[in-house]
């Protein structure tokens, strides 16, 4: 007779059925797992007996077969070890044959029969109330995996003994309550930034837009400051977003204590990460940083000193909001929707635009244009703002903390925000949110500008040599500037504004 246990495989964060078949047959002793399992899947077999063994029970001396169905779908991770576990035990007698039937199963086992944490517990979760069917999963996910739906059963348990024991009804296992992650340390706060009000400006028109930053400036201008400011100015997440980001950190593996948070995702890899680092791959075709940076913010600290092309592989994730890992059994796609926000020296030593400074490589613009040309055109044509930071004097330091801070600059972000909801979701668009995301044709539509605005812009774009791509990203940064300031139509001053963040970039291609 075979036993049947449910648990799923992970193609990106959507979790497949997968059928656990369990076959204790007479025969020669032996333990075979078949279906196209992995490394950790083939080694299940000695974890399971180990945590049997120490549960007290022992396995038959008969041959056991585990096929994992669809043969042809690759199984990986340590997740199978619960529900083979299961389908031995039912297939011994050890619990009711009835007690797993209508559930989903995921969990590894250790070898004193512990059930350890495992990822990807939330998507699991969902697909399974999807399918109207429960969860068993480690006691430790029980928390992550309750956010999937307030109805789905969940049985959460800390070893095998204790779900043999809820299964035999003598210690019967509540359900886990979701769980929100506390914020350690210090809060950040704008206000803790004395001069820069131009930069802060440029945040605050990122943070209402969704828009990429580039900002160039000397070391200690508080350039990395600014950037780990901006989700203190970012509204919350929505129930849809908050989901996106939990299945992908899920998946990952990030989630502590099966605890999520609302905050916004702020990614900061070193420049030394690798291409599968940052926008995800390796073996099992794992999540990069892009992704986990999904509905947040990606900062890239000194860019130019990225690979060039690891910087290229994000051109694009950058247009499309998703990045595809391709092997050659499989295709994984992940969400990738970020605000690239990055920071840089002028040039290699950061004192090319210190007054009175002379380098030693050429003229200032020259070796600042040597360097920054590490960057490419491409690259740097997808980035809405370029502003340069200049370096802070000692006399904005004397200065009394600003009175504005980041509570005041979320409001006026969380007001536009909610313009752009409100006006894509009345054109049939719900899932855009900021106007970083609309299209070119839409654009045109809803930033329209008046007589003076379209004259600027035609001036603007010849002397500028504006590409298409920037022609459209200088439109979505105006009609941001409009919806801070609550205005229905784009004007000559917004626009003005949305051309003198792109002027940067022009004199550095000039200088090139």
């Amino acid at each position: 007779m075979v036993q049947r246990v449910a648990t799923v495989a992970f193609e990106g964060i959507e979790a497949r059925a997968v059928d656990v078949q369990v076959q204790v047959a007479p025969g020669l002793p032996a333990f075979n797992i078949v279906g196209l399992p992995d490394k950790a899947v083939s080694e299940a077999k000695e974890r399971v007996r180990a945590a049997l063994v120490a549960s007290g029970l022992a396995l038959p001396a008969r041959r056991i077969t585990i096929n994992l169905a669809p043969a042809d779908l690759p199984k990986e991770g340590s997740h199978y070890d619960l529900p083979i576990a299961l389908g031995l035990m039912t297939a011994i007698g050890a619990i009711p044959q009835d007690a797993i039937s209508g559930f989903t199963v995921l969990g590894e086992l250790g070898l004193d029969g512990g059930i350890a944490p495992v990822a990807g517990v939330l998507p699991a979760a969902i697909g399974a109330n999807a399918r109207g069917q429960g969860l068993i999963c480690p006691q430790l996910c029980g928390p992550e995996a309750a956010w999937a739906s307030p109805e789905i059963e969940i049985v959460a348990a800390q070893s095998l003994i204790q779900l043999a024991n809820h299964f035999k009804g003598t210690q019967v296992l509540s359900r886990p309550a979701p769980k929100i992650r506390e914020l350690e340390g210090l809060p950040l706060d704008l206000a803790d930034i004395k001069g820069q009000e131009s930069a802060k400006r440029a945040l605050e028109v990122a943070a209402a837009g969704g828009h990429n930053l580039l900002m160039v400036g000397p070391p200690g201008a508080g350039k990395s400051m600014l950037a780990a400011r901006l989700p203190t100015i970012l509204p919350p997440l929505s129930p849809t977003e908050l989901l996106e980001v939990s299945m992908i950190a899920s998946v990952a593996g990030v989630i502590e204590g099966g605890a999520l948070t609302n905050k916004r995702p702020f990614r900061s890899p070193h420049h030394s990460a690798s291409m599968p680092a940052l926008v995800g791959g390796g073996l099992r075709a794992r999540p990069g940083e892009i992704s986990l940076a999904h509905n947040g913010v990606l900062f890239l600290d000194e860019m130019p000193e990225f690979s060039a092309a690891v910087l290229d592989s994000l051109r694009q994730p950058l247009e499309t909001g998703e990045v595809a890992i391709a092997r050659v059994n499989h295709r994984i796609s992940y969400p990738a929707r970020f605000m690239l926000v990055a920071a840089m020296n002028p040039c290699r030593c950061g004192r090319a635009s210190d007054p009175g400074f002379a380098c030693k490589r050429g003229p200032n613009l020259r070796c600042a244009a040597d360097y920054q040309g590490r960057l490419s055109g491409p690259l740097l044509d997808r980035i809405d703002l370029h502003i340069e930071v200049p370096a802070v004097t000692a006399s904005d330091l004397i200065l009394p903390a600003p009175s504005e801070g980041s509570r005041e600059v979320a409001t006026r972000v969380a007001r536009a925000r909610d313009i752009q909801t409100e006006r894509y979701a009345g054109m049939g668009l719900p899932n855009v949110r900021t106007n970083a995301q609309v299209s070119g044709a839409l654009l045109e539509d809803v930033a329209q500008a008046d007589a003076q605005g379209l004259a600027l812009l035609r001036d603007a774009a010849d002397r500028m040599h504006l590409s298409a791509r920037g022609y459209h990203r200088v439109l979505r940064v105006a009609r941001t500037l409009a919806d801070l300031d609550g205005a229905a139509t784009v004007g000559r001053i917004h626009l003005a504004e949305a051309l003198s963040y792109r002027a940067l970039a022009d004199e550095v291609r000039k200088a090139a």
